[in-house]
This record gives structure tokens, sequence and C-alpha cells, in this order.
């Protein structure tokens, strides 16, 4: 049997929208977890009070969110669907655990928005689904869930379902591609197998719109980069960088060139969980020996990429940032500490171009002196070292950052455009 492909699957949605429930039910019913597991979670429920809550502790195993009955960190769960081997990285619903949610989303092939029927939108619905957006995620489908709060009826799904196409359409997503699921993640309607107390709704269950996603494309024909996570000098070796092919493939015998140094040099052997490698493609994590680089011209942040289209040094770059969580507000002159791919490094804020309602999506009128938590703006920053920066439509995977200031995440973006510096 072949290794089907795999799938980075994120559950977003308010806090009390029944996310962990579904994903419990998800991992339960795929057989992901066993039945054991799932009696000591039923039994450690009831004993908290929390009787519901057996698939929700699935997920939240942490003591302390049990406690309090919400999702704090991101869990990282595997299961198979009867296309893929997914794995699901549950996302928190509260406010401040939203910088969690970040890591998480910018890894996520895909999003599953989980919506009360019986709350309907919420206000973390809409900066969820507006995050999804933002951070390049294109494909999202809904989980209504808690059906059997509103008594199976269909007149409120409906009711629902509008205001949900709306909010979507308002951000950019094209509805007519989005599928929504009935559900119940606690009674198991619709998540894995047909639910029979609804009998008007005929569409997928939660595990099939799963198969319906599509893996995004290696993308193998694009150029080589590879950001660096270490390098190591090993005896006989000689430097031996180690990351993930993030686009284009790497081969033993070719030049390649280190930016922002660009030192160039030559790949040796390839290795991949100790096995040489005649090719390394698009996430694959390897080793690899580099001749005619000298150690000092390579470190941790660095991008390795061919040498007819070497990885971009940026002078400047605008980026669309949206503002998670920030104590005052962001002007020109901000100088935070930037996460993308495997490199930090302190970047000011040199204009900010436009404010974007998040909402909508739309620019808003008028010039702006500075930004807060929750708002949406395009921002020119100045990296304060040279620093490989790809705009997110070609290199998305060094197109995303997060924004860390005062041992937070205060805010995440994607690149849109970049100036090359000379």
């Amino acid at each position: 049997m072949a290794k089907k492909e795999h799938l980075n699957l994120i559950f977003i949605g308010h806090v009390d929208s029944g996310k962990s429930t579904t994903v419990g039910r998800i991992l339960y019913e795929t057989g992901a977890i066993s039945e054991q597991v799932m009696n000591k979670m039923k039994d450690e429920a009831a004993k908290l009070g929390k009787a519901t809550f057996e698939f929700a502790f699935v997920m939240d195993s942490l003591r302390e969110e049990r406690e309090r009955g919400v999702t704090i960190d991101i869990a990282h769960k595997e299961f198979e669907t009867p296309k893929y081997y997914c794995t699901i990285i549950d996302a928190p619903g509260h406010r401040d655990f939203v910088k969690n949610m970040i890591t998480g989303a910018s890894q996520a092939d895909a999003a599953v928005l989980v919506i009360s029927v019986k709350d309907g939108v919420q206000p973390q619905t809409k900066e969820h689904a507006f995050l999804a957006k933002v951070l390049g995620i294109n494909q999202i489908a809904i989980n209504m869930n808690k059906m059997d709060a509103v008594n199976y009826s269909q007149a409120e799904y409906d009711k629902v379902k509008a205001e949900v196409e709306k909010l979507l359409k308002g951000i950019g997503y094209d509805v007519s591609k989005i599928k929504f699921v009935a559900a119940s993640g606690y009674v198991g309607d619709n998540i894995t197998k047909k639910s029979t107390n609804m009998p008007w709704y005929t569409g997928p269950t939660i595990l099939e719109i799963i198969d319906l996603f599509d893996v995004p494309p290696k993308p193998k024909d694009k150029a080589l980069r590879l950001p660096v996570q270490d390098v190591f000098t090993i005896t006989g070796h000689g430097t031996v960088p180690v990351g993930r092919v993030e686009t284009g493939v790497m081969k033993p015998n070719t030049s390649v060139v280190v930016m922002p140094a660009g030192a160039k040099g030559e790949v040796k052997k390839i290795e991949m969980h100790h096995q040489e490698l005649t090719e390394a493609i698009p996430g694959d994590n390897v080793g690899f020996n580099l001749k005619g680089v000298d150690k000092k011209d390579i470190r941790r942040g660095d991008v390795v990429g061919s040498v007819d289209n070497p990885p971009t040094v940026a002078a400047e770059f605008t980026a669309q940032v949206v503002v998670l969580n920030h104590p005052t507000a962001i002007s020109v002159g901000y100088t935070p500490v930037f996460h993308i791919h495997t490199a930090q490094f302190a970047g000011r804020v040199t204009e900010i171009v436009e404010k974007k309602d998040p909402k909508t999506g739309q620019p808003v009128e008028g010039k702006v002196d500075f930004i807060k938590t929750g708002d949406v703006a395009v921002l020119k920053i100045q990296p304060l070292k040279p620093i490989v920066i790809e705009k997110f439509s070609d290199f998305a995977p060094l197109g995303r950052f997060a924004i860390r200031d005062m041992g937070q995440t205060v805010a995440a973006g994607v690149v849109l455009e970049v100036k090359k510096k000379e």
C-alpha cells in the first residue's frame, strides 16, 4: 500500500464552538485513539463535573486546560482519512492564545472553521477567518457544529450559514467553493458517520470534506530555497548544514549559493535520516556536505539557493500585517524582532502605507499614524541586518513571518513586495 499524502489541517473558531470536541471525536472514530483512553477521559470528565467534555479532553491533555475547559497551546495529533494522512493543528480560540494560532496557521494547508449554530458568528469567528486568509490559507471548510443544541433545525442552520457566507465573502473567500457541514461533535452527527437526525442535510461528513481538500503541490519547479537550521563541522566531511527544502530540488554535485554572504559552494552528499539521497525535494529535512564554503559564511537563518536564481536579500520589504496583541500602538520607527523561516532579525517600520478594515479587508481612508491590536495594515519595513526575504506569492514559506516584542508575538504577516539590497 502506497503511503498516503500528508495534509496539515488546522481547526479554528471561537472558544466555545466545539473545536476540541469535534477533533476528539474524529480521532476516536478514525481509530487514532483507543476505546480505553476514551473511557479514561470519560471518567475524568465526570469527576471534574464536565461530563460532556470527554472528547475535548483528548486534545486538551494539559491538566490546567482540563480544569478551565479551554484549549491553550497547540496540540499536534495525527489520523487517517480514506485519502490522506492528516496532522491536526488544534488552534486555541481564546484571545490570549492567538499567538499560538499563528504558529499553527503558518504551517496549515487547509482550515476547518468551527461555528456553533446555537451562538452564530462571534467576534472571534471573524478574527480567525480573517487571520487564516491573511496568512495564506485558501482552503477552508465550515463545521456548523452543535446542531443537537438547536434540535437539528434546518431554519437555524440556514440562518447562520447565510451570516457565515456574508462574512467569508467580505474577507475575500470564494463562497461557491466552500463546503458547510451540519454537525454535532458531541452527539457525533456527520463527523465521520452520516447522521440520521437531519434527513434534510444531504451533504458530506467532516471526514469526507477533509478528503475534498487538495494537498498543495510540492513546488519542485521553483528555484531552490533551503533555510538553514543548523551548521555542523564534521571531521572528514567539512561543513554540513541542516535544513528543510522549501522549494525546488537539491542534487549532489551541483553548485549552490548561500545568502546573505553570497558564498558559492558545491553540494557533495545529501542525507535524510542517515540515508543518502539522489535528490532532496520540498518537505525533506536534510543534512548535506557543502564544499568550498567557510563555516563563518553560513549560519542558522541563511538560505541556500540556486546559483542562477539566488535568494533575495532585502533592503526593505512591504508586508500585510495583522496586529494580534500589542499593549500600546505601533508607529513609524517601531523596531521589533521578526521571525521568518529559520531567521530572526530586528526590523524598523519605515512607513504605514494603509490600514484595512479587518471585517471587510477594504482599505481605510486617510493617513494613518499608528496601528493597534486588531488592526490590519500594509507596512514598509527595513531589516537592520542582511537577511533573505521573499515575496509570499513567489516563495510562501520565506514570505510569512511573526513579529515578537516584550516576550510575546505581537503581530504576524505576509510579504507583498521586496526591494533588493544592491
